[in-house]
């Protein structure tokens, strides 16, 4: 867009928003016109697309701090709020050295301009020169408000600003090396600027995480997509979906769209990793003497294990390739051995039992041995 498009384009009541609004109000603003005036929400709508267009335009300038000065500094100019002076040496002209030359003041002298009314700028003394003024000398006559000049030779026709301030600058559309680089210039092509990425949740089921699943999920603007949530995806983790997030600017991508995962619990498997794990009950005779026993698995099925003699609580088995099936890898089923003690016991039970325990060394001896060395 060229600068000088911008002399009649109010970007701040295109957004609603004041003009000393900071970028957090403005990024707001936008956000909710882009919404309301979306293509995708107001399908054959022209006058929706033209307002997302503006609104769109709007905010690539007043996010751009560079380009809100240098908008600023053009719209303030066309009203007569502004006044620039020269920036230092280049090798182009500077305001200075255009409105020198009318002002009579020669020399090093600084001169200054305003649009706003005031006095004559040659002869007048202490005066500054009005951008009127001086146009009108080189036919784009008098009058009052700001203009636009178009080039020619001919008086009726007046000249365009550019060229004007090309007469002074030399090659290029701007002002050399000091002050206004590039407002008066050529078009200014902006570049193409990504969409900013959006976030979102999803809740899923323990089922859904370890198998993947696709879930529904509305998007930026608010319209709902299918999302496909990959096969092992852990409680908390965040995926990327390109193109989801908003749009970009000047035929730049759209944003992603972050989804934060959260997963549910199981009543039977837990998950260590890409390990399943499952808690297997066993009776005190089977941990004792050794059985083979049957352990679930998360396909609905059961596979035999072995569970040696002596196994106490806490031992883990392994079933090797049952767990959580990735691209990457293929997890294990870890069943975790809980012995299970009987809360009833028949007299001939109890009698085996406490045969038993007549036989057996104190277990927690050589604990307390420990204990007591190392406190002495």
């Amino acid at each position: 867009m060229a600068s000088q498009d911008w002399l009649d384009k109010d970007f701040y009541a295109v957004l609603g928003v004041a003009k000393d609004a900071d970028t957090t109000e403005i990024k707001k603003a936008y956000r909710k016109l882009a919404k309301q005036y979306h293509p995708d929400r107001n399908a054959g709508d022209d006058a929706a697309e033209q307002k997302f267009k503006d609104v769109g335009e709007a905010h690539a300038v007043l996010s751009d701090p560079e380009q809100r000065r240098e908008y600023d500094a053009i719209r303030s100019m066309a009203g007569g709020g502004a006044r620039f002076t020269a920036g230092g040496p280049g090798g182009g002209a500077g305001f200075e050295d255009i409105f020198s030359a009318f002002g009579g003041g020669g020399g090093g002298s600084r001169v200054r301009y305003s649009t706003g009314g005031g006095s004559p700028f040659a002869g007048g003394g202490a005066g500054e020169p009005d951008l009127e003024d001086i146009l009108s000398m080189f036919g784009g006559g008098g009058g009052s408000g700001y203009r636009t000049y178009s080039s020619g030779a001919g008086g009726q026709q007046g000249i365009n600003l550019e060229d004007l301030l090309a007469q002074f600058g030399g090659a290029g559309g701007g002002f050399g090396g000091g002050g206004f680089s590039s407002g008066f210039g050529g078009p200014r092509q902006r570049a193409a600027q990504r969409g900013e990425d959006v976030e979102a949740r999803a809740s899923i089921t323990f089922r859904q995480a370890v198998e993947g699943s696709e879930v529904r999920i509305s998007d930026a603007d608010g319209q709902s997509f299918t999302a496909r949530i990959p096969a092992g995806v852990k409680d908390g983790q965040k995926i990327r979906l390109r193109g989801k997030g908003r749009p970009g600017f000047g035929g730049g991508p759209n944003g992603d769209m972050i989804l934060h995962v959260s997963v549910g619990t199981d009543p039977v498997f837990g998950r260590d990793g890409d390990n399943l794990t499952v808690e297997l009950p066993v009776t005190f005779a089977e941990a004792t003497l050794g059985a083979t026993v049957q352990v679930p698995t998360f396909d609905g099925k059961s596979v035999k294990v072995r569970v040696a003699p002596g196994t106490p609580s806490g031992r883990s088995l392994r079933v090797k390739g049952r767990g959580v099936k990735t691209k990457k890898a293929t997890g294990d089923l870890i069943a975790k051995v809980h012995v299970v003690v009987p809360k009833e016991l028949t007299d001939e039970q109890r009698q085996a039992v406490e045969t038993l325990a007549a036989g057996e060394a104190d277990p927690r001896e050589e604990l307390l041995a420990k204990a007591r060395q190392a406190a002495s």
